[in-house]
Protein backbone atom coordinates (compact mmCIF):
# COMPACT_ATOMS: atom_id res chain seq x y z
CA UNK A 1 0.00 0.00 0.00
CA UNK A 2 1.15 3.45 -0.88
CA UNK A 3 1.97 5.93 1.92
CA UNK A 4 -0.41 8.77 1.79
CA UNK A 5 3.20 11.15 3.22
CA UNK A 6 6.36 9.89 1.98
CA UNK A 7 9.59 9.83 4.92
CA UNK A 8 11.02 13.06 2.19
CA UNK A 9 7.38 14.96 2.23
CA UNK A 10 7.68 14.70 6.59
CA UNK A 11 11.80 15.94 6.15
CA UNK A 12 10.37 18.81 3.77
CA UNK A 13 7.91 19.79 6.48
CA UNK A 14 10.30 20.24 9.31
CA UNK A 15 13.19 21.62 6.87
CA UNK A 16 10.70 25.13 6.01
CA UNK A 17 10.41 25.19 9.63
CA UNK A 18 14.25 25.02 9.82
CA UNK A 19 14.01 28.41 8.66
CA UNK A 20 12.17 30.36 11.33
CA UNK A 21 14.67 31.50 13.92
CA UNK A 22 12.42 30.85 16.83
CA UNK A 23 12.75 27.11 15.95
CA UNK A 24 13.57 25.17 19.12
CA UNK A 25 15.27 22.41 17.26
CA UNK A 26 16.14 19.83 20.10
CA UNK A 27 12.81 19.57 21.13
CA UNK A 28 11.34 19.40 18.01
CA UNK A 29 13.27 16.85 16.74
CA UNK A 30 12.75 14.36 20.05
CA UNK A 31 9.10 14.52 19.53
CA UNK A 32 9.01 13.67 15.80
CA UNK A 33 10.94 10.39 16.62
CA UNK A 34 8.69 9.67 19.38
CA UNK A 35 5.54 10.39 17.28
CA UNK A 36 7.30 8.02 14.69
CA UNK A 37 7.87 5.15 16.54
CA UNK A 38 4.20 5.08 17.78
CA UNK A 39 1.93 2.71 16.10
CA UNK A 40 -0.53 5.68 14.28
CA UNK A 41 -1.08 5.54 10.94
CA UNK A 42 1.17 7.68 8.57
CA UNK A 43 -1.04 10.24 8.20
CA UNK A 44 -2.01 10.59 11.60
CA UNK A 45 1.68 10.69 12.15
CA UNK A 46 1.73 13.44 9.65
CA UNK A 47 -1.01 15.28 11.50
CA UNK A 48 0.74 15.42 14.52
CA UNK A 49 4.32 16.07 13.25
CA UNK A 50 2.43 19.30 12.07
CA UNK A 51 0.42 19.85 15.26
CA UNK A 52 3.43 20.03 17.22
CA UNK A 53 4.99 22.66 15.13
CA UNK A 54 2.19 24.75 15.06
CA UNK A 55 2.97 24.73 19.24
CA UNK A 56 6.66 25.71 18.35
CA UNK A 57 6.21 29.19 19.64
CA UNK A 58 4.07 28.02 22.54
CA UNK A 59 7.21 26.36 24.07
CA UNK A 60 9.02 29.69 23.75
CA UNK A 61 6.70 31.28 26.52
CA UNK A 62 6.37 28.19 28.34
CA UNK A 63 10.19 26.75 28.36
CA UNK A 64 9.32 24.39 31.28
CA UNK A 65 6.33 22.24 29.32
CA UNK A 66 7.56 18.77 28.99
CA UNK A 67 5.34 16.63 26.54
CA UNK A 68 4.28 13.21 27.81
CA UNK A 69 1.97 11.86 25.42
CA UNK A 70 1.93 13.45 22.44
CA UNK A 71 -0.28 10.77 20.01
CA UNK A 72 -3.43 10.88 22.50
CA UNK A 73 -6.70 12.65 20.99
CA UNK A 74 -8.92 14.54 23.36
CA UNK A 75 -7.00 16.67 23.88
CA UNK A 76 -4.14 16.95 21.45
CA UNK A 77 -1.19 16.25 23.85
CA UNK A 78 -0.63 15.61 27.63
CA UNK A 79 2.04 17.73 28.86
CA UNK A 80 3.66 18.19 32.31
CA UNK A 81 4.33 21.75 33.93
CA UNK A 82 4.92 22.94 37.44
CA UNK A 83 3.78 18.95 38.50
CA UNK A 84 0.93 19.63 37.16
CA UNK A 85 -0.40 17.25 34.26
CA UNK A 86 -2.08 19.68 31.89
CA UNK A 87 -3.96 18.75 28.55
CA UNK A 88 -3.74 20.95 25.54
CA UNK A 89 -6.37 21.10 22.99
CA UNK A 90 -4.92 22.39 19.66
CA UNK A 91 -6.99 24.19 16.34
CA UNK A 92 -5.90 26.66 14.08
CA UNK A 93 -8.35 29.93 13.03
CA UNK A 94 -8.78 29.78 9.08
CA UNK A 95 -9.05 33.62 8.51
CA UNK A 96 -9.78 33.51 5.25
CA UNK A 97 -11.66 30.57 4.03
CA UNK A 98 -11.96 30.50 0.57
CA UNK A 99 -8.15 30.34 -0.06
CA UNK A 100 -8.29 27.25 2.06
CA UNK A 101 -9.25 25.01 -1.09
CA UNK A 102 -6.80 26.96 -3.18
CA UNK A 103 -4.24 26.74 -0.67
CA UNK A 104 -4.48 23.09 -0.92
CA UNK A 105 -4.48 22.69 -4.87
CA UNK A 106 -1.27 24.91 -4.58
CA UNK A 107 0.51 22.68 -2.54
CA UNK A 108 -0.06 19.55 -4.65
CA UNK A 109 0.79 22.01 -7.69
CA UNK A 110 3.96 22.53 -5.94
CA UNK A 111 4.78 19.23 -5.05
CA UNK A 112 4.46 18.65 -8.41
CA UNK A 113 6.84 21.27 -9.59
CA UNK A 114 9.63 19.73 -6.98
CA UNK A 115 9.59 16.26 -8.05
CA UNK A 116 10.18 17.77 -11.63
CA UNK A 117 13.09 20.03 -10.33
CA UNK A 118 14.66 17.18 -7.83
CA UNK A 119 14.15 14.34 -11.13
CA UNK A 120 16.24 17.03 -13.19
CA UNK A 121 19.05 18.04 -10.82
CA UNK A 122 18.49 18.06 -7.07
CA UNK A 123 21.96 19.51 -6.49
CA UNK A 124 21.53 22.43 -8.46
CA UNK A 125 17.80 23.74 -7.52
CA UNK A 126 17.80 22.68 -4.07
CA UNK A 127 16.43 25.59 -1.69
CA UNK A 128 13.37 27.00 -0.58
CA UNK A 129 11.73 29.04 -3.28
CA UNK A 130 9.41 31.61 -2.08
CA UNK A 131 6.88 32.60 -5.07
CA UNK A 132 4.61 35.36 -5.78
CA UNK A 133 1.66 34.65 -8.21
CA UNK A 134 -0.53 37.52 -10.44
CA UNK A 135 -3.90 38.06 -9.02
CA UNK A 136 -5.64 36.53 -11.76
CA UNK A 137 -4.58 32.55 -11.23
CA UNK A 138 -7.01 30.19 -11.96
CA UNK A 139 -7.38 26.87 -10.32
CA UNK A 140 -10.75 24.95 -11.62
CA UNK A 141 -9.00 23.87 -14.77
CA UNK A 142 -6.85 20.70 -14.76
CA UNK A 143 -5.60 21.45 -18.13
CA UNK A 144 -4.45 25.04 -16.61
CA UNK A 145 -3.09 23.57 -13.13
CA UNK A 146 -1.10 21.22 -15.66
CA UNK A 147 0.12 24.90 -17.53
CA UNK A 148 1.23 26.57 -14.34
CA UNK A 149 2.68 23.68 -13.06
CA UNK A 150 5.15 23.73 -16.16
CA UNK A 151 5.47 27.76 -15.72
CA UNK A 152 6.53 27.35 -11.70
CA UNK A 153 9.21 24.43 -12.90
CA UNK A 154 10.54 27.16 -15.60
CA UNK A 155 10.40 30.08 -13.25
CA UNK A 156 12.49 28.56 -11.00
CA UNK A 157 14.77 27.61 -13.05
CA UNK A 158 15.38 31.00 -14.89
CA UNK A 159 14.87 32.71 -11.40
CA UNK A 160 11.95 34.93 -12.50
CA UNK A 161 8.32 34.89 -12.96
CA UNK A 162 6.70 33.25 -15.95
CA UNK A 163 3.36 32.98 -16.31
CA UNK A 164 1.13 33.01 -13.40
CA UNK A 165 4.25 33.14 -11.66
CA UNK A 166 4.98 37.13 -10.74
CA UNK A 167 8.08 36.70 -9.12
CA UNK A 168 10.54 34.40 -7.38
CA UNK A 169 12.71 34.49 -4.37
CA UNK A 170 14.98 31.65 -3.25
CA UNK A 171 16.90 30.45 0.34
CA UNK A 172 19.36 28.45 0.98
CA UNK A 173 18.62 24.57 1.71
CA UNK A 174 21.46 22.34 1.87
CA UNK A 175 19.15 19.04 0.76
CA UNK A 176 15.86 19.52 -0.79
CA UNK A 177 14.42 21.45 -3.47
CA UNK A 178 11.28 23.48 -1.64
CA UNK A 179 8.71 25.80 -3.10
CA UNK A 180 6.15 27.80 -1.02
CA UNK A 181 4.10 31.21 -1.44
CA UNK A 182 6.15 34.33 -0.63
CA UNK A 183 5.14 35.77 2.28
CA UNK A 184 3.06 39.02 2.09
CA UNK A 185 1.08 41.01 4.73
CA UNK A 186 -1.68 43.14 4.30
CA UNK A 187 -1.97 46.01 6.86
CA UNK A 188 -5.60 46.03 6.98
CA UNK A 189 -5.82 42.56 7.20
CA UNK A 190 -7.88 41.67 10.45
CA UNK A 191 -9.06 38.41 12.08
CA UNK A 192 -12.62 38.93 13.82
CA UNK A 193 -12.61 38.08 17.20
CA UNK A 194 -16.08 36.17 16.31
CA UNK A 195 -13.70 33.90 14.70
CA UNK A 196 -12.12 33.16 17.74
CA UNK A 197 -15.46 33.18 20.11
CA UNK A 198 -17.02 30.40 17.70
CA UNK A 199 -14.54 28.10 17.91
CA UNK A 200 -14.09 28.43 21.32
CA UNK A 201 -18.23 27.79 21.45
CA UNK A 202 -17.34 24.35 19.44
CA UNK A 203 -14.41 22.92 22.02
CA UNK A 204 -16.66 24.05 24.62
CA UNK A 205 -19.36 21.67 23.55
CA UNK A 206 -16.75 18.66 23.37
CA UNK A 207 -14.75 19.48 26.87
CA UNK A 208 -16.96 16.87 28.72
CA UNK A 209 -15.11 14.28 26.52
CA UNK A 210 -11.34 14.87 27.65
CA UNK A 211 -9.19 12.99 29.56
CA UNK A 212 -10.64 13.69 33.11
CA UNK A 213 -7.25 12.76 34.53
CA UNK A 214 -5.04 16.14 33.59
CA UNK A 215 -5.24 18.67 36.41
CA UNK A 216 -5.95 21.19 33.51
CA UNK A 217 -7.29 21.62 30.31
CA UNK A 218 -5.95 24.40 28.13
CA UNK A 219 -7.20 25.29 24.94
CA UNK A 220 -4.51 26.71 22.20
CA UNK A 221 -5.58 28.67 19.35
CA UNK A 222 -3.23 29.20 16.52
CA UNK A 223 -3.06 31.34 13.48
CA UNK A 224 -0.67 29.67 10.87
CA UNK A 225 1.38 32.58 9.47
CA UNK A 226 3.04 30.71 7.46
CA UNK A 227 -0.47 29.74 5.67
CA UNK A 228 -2.41 32.28 3.13
CA UNK A 229 -6.17 30.96 4.48
CA UNK A 230 -4.58 31.89 8.06
CA UNK A 231 -2.15 34.98 8.34
CA UNK A 232 -3.85 38.69 9.69
CA UNK A 233 -2.83 41.21 10.72
CA UNK A 234 -4.92 42.50 13.92
CA UNK A 235 -7.49 40.86 15.81
CA UNK A 236 -10.69 43.42 14.99
CA UNK A 237 -12.66 44.17 18.62
CA UNK A 238 -10.32 42.31 20.99
CA UNK A 239 -11.70 43.10 23.53
CA UNK A 240 -14.78 41.00 22.89
CA UNK A 241 -12.02 38.22 23.40
CA UNK A 242 -12.59 39.23 27.72
CA UNK A 243 -16.25 38.14 27.25
CA UNK A 244 -15.19 34.59 26.83
CA UNK A 245 -17.19 31.64 28.98
CA UNK A 246 -15.25 28.51 28.76
CA UNK A 247 -14.81 25.59 31.44
CA UNK A 248 -11.20 25.52 29.52
CA UNK A 249 -8.83 26.83 32.49
CA UNK A 250 -6.67 28.65 29.91
CA UNK A 251 -7.23 30.16 26.52
CA UNK A 252 -4.41 31.71 24.61
CA UNK A 253 -4.37 32.81 20.76
CA UNK A 254 -1.02 32.22 19.22
CA UNK A 255 0.26 33.44 15.97
CA UNK A 256 3.78 31.26 15.01
CA UNK A 257 5.61 33.92 12.65
CA UNK A 258 6.82 36.01 15.60
CA UNK A 259 5.24 34.11 18.30
CA UNK A 260 3.02 36.88 19.70
CA UNK A 261 0.53 35.10 22.33
CA UNK A 262 -2.65 36.65 23.81
CA UNK A 263 -4.05 35.42 26.90
CA UNK A 264 -7.84 35.33 26.63
CA UNK A 265 -8.38 33.32 29.50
Amino acid sequence: MKKTFSDEDLIKNLSLYYLNRHLKKKPIEKYHRTIDESPLHDREKYRKKSEILLLNSFMHHFPDVKFENLTCESPDFIAKLNDKKIGIELTEVINHLEMKKMESTLNKMFRQAEILLEQEDTTKYRGVYFLEFHPNLKLDNLEEQEEDIINIYKSIKKNKGIGCVKSVRKSFHRRNVFITHEYSMNLFDELCSEKILELIEKKNEKFPYYDSSVDECWLVIVSDMNSIASRYTFIQDKEHLKEVKSPFHKIFHLENLCGNITSIK
